[in-house]
């Protein structure tokens, strides 16, 4: 009797850590098929229609109507998660009815767009006149920022997964700690070197 009821429950927590972004509704609704690249050059003729989008926000500004999130658009994966950060088919504008917090709306962010197409914006972008895809939001999800990679030095690539600074070859043991204990003692040893 426990096997199932344990099967059930792991089962239960996999696919629930495996969910969309978006929820089913707006996913069912949203026009799969319609590409970014096609949504930039016909923005007009796609209106009213339902897509998702992913992206890095790129800068938040606020005024009466909302606030307005200018996006970089990115690839997304099966859960809608933007990845592949470095390539861009463009930027896109998308319209919140509420006042978002600039301090979590920040720049840099990750984030999911459920959202109905109005239109263009035309904007500036440097010196270059700019036509946005315009977005009004029904859903946006933010995602958790990625920690940063830092270098171990005891877990160097160049030397592979059993490389450590501290293996000393000469006698095939490790040695002390080379800050506390800085020479090595072997035969050819000399203060001068």
């Amino acid at each position: 009797m426990r096997v199932p009821i344990m099967l059930t429950l792991m089962a239960s927590a996999l696919l629930g850590g495996c969910t969309h972004a978006v929820s089913p509704a707006l996913l069912d609704m949203a026009d799969r098929d319609l590409s970014f690249a096609e949504l930039r050059q016909q923005p007009q003729a796609n209106q009213g229609k339902i897509v998702v989008l992913g992206g890095v926000i790129v800068q938040v500004l606020h005024s009466e109507e909302g606030s307005l999130l200018e996006v970089y658009q990115t690839r997304t994966n099966h859960l809608g998660e933007p990845v592949d950060l470095d390539r861009s088919g463009g930027r896109f504008m998308v319209l919140h009815p509420a006042v978002l917090e600039p301090g979590i709306y920040r720049k840099g962010r990750r984030v999911t767009v459920a959202g109905r197409v109005i239109g263009e914006m035309i904007g500036d972008l440097g010196n270059l006149e700019y036509r946005y895809p315009y977005l009004a939001a029904l859903e946006i999800r933010l995602w958790e920022e990625r920690p940063q990679p830092r270098h171990d030095p005891f877990h160097d690539p160049f030397y592979g997964p059993f490389y450590s600074p501290y293996w000393d070859p000469w006698y095939g043991r490790y040695r002390r700690h080379p800050t506390l204990f800085p020479y090595r003692r072997h035969p050819f040893y000399s203060p001068w070197w």
